[in-house]
């Protein structure tokens, strides 16, 4: 269940309301204030069971089936710096403890060139969510499931292709969260690799609708990247195999 469709089973709930009732909820809707964690929602539905339409029960168990739905809707609502670079790293070193934030003490070269270090292997975390580009409004009420019809596009940015040994794209859906390891090369030889800037040193790979079956031959399962991760870090063309940064891009 979507937010979309969460919307008509509310709407069709309201409608059973008494003629007063529904007038009277109606009245109340447009001069309410939302403050978060209170919403629309919340009032819909707490007047709902307030007036015997729904019960206690009948709630939860609609609670239930939004939230297994929607377990990653949250992070919709993250502003962009922190959703890109806090959460995604914090993310994958939740998914296994064996990466770890860079320092001196593990890679004496390190200056801020990458996010992640993992058994010598150099890692770059891009993040991205799925949103409809066809639909106006903040990222929250654009946000998709996996399997949505609608139009989507995620720009994995700021790419340095000379500055780590593998790339881990981590894609959002509200209901699903997809993985994707690009070695330092695979990035570079990539098609849809594109500068992000005219002149800079910054690159970008975009996946859209129409493009992300082509990156499944990139595509891991949660319980296996820092494997692939460590499997595609090794080559020799990698700047931390190299014992350098840099690397023609």
């Amino acid at each position: 269940m979507n937010t979309q469709e969460l919307r008509v089973h509310l709407d069709r709930l309201i409608e059973s309301l008494k003629t007063e009732d529904r007038k009277l909820l109606q009245a109340r809707l447009k001069s309410l204030v939302s403050v978060f964690p209170f919403n629309e929602y919340e009032y819909i539905l707490t007047f709902l069971v307030d007036r015997g339409v729904i019960s206690f029960g009948q709630y939860e168990k609609l609670r239930r089936n939004y939230v297994s739905s929607n377990r990653y809707l949250d992070l919709f609502g993250l502003a962009p710096r922190v959703f890109g670079q806090i959460w995604g790293e914090k993310h994958l070193m939740d998914l296994d403890s064996r990466f770890r934030k860079p320092d001196p003490s593990l890679d004496p070269q390190y200056d801020g060139q990458y996010d992640l270090w993992l058994a010598g292997v150099l890692v770059e975390v891009k993040a991205a969510r799925a949103i409809n580009t066809k639909k106006r409004g903040d990222l929250v009420s654009k946000a998709l499931d996996f399997g949505a019809a609608e139009p989507f596009w995620m720009n994995f940015q700021q790419l340095k292709p000379g500055a780590c040994d593998v790339f881990v794209f981590i894609g959002v859906w509200v209901d699903q969260i997809v993985y994707w390891v690009l070695s330092n090369d695979e990035a570079k030889m990539n098609k849809y690799l594109s500068h992000q800037h005219r002149g800079g040193i910054e690159y970008q790979i975009g996946i859209t609708h129409d493009n992300i079956a082509e990156f499944d031959a990139y595509k891991v399962q949660g319980a296996l990247l820092a494997d692939v991760v460590i499997r595609k870090g090794l080559g020799t063309n990698s700047p931390g195999a190299k014992g350098k940064f840099g690397g023609d891009t």
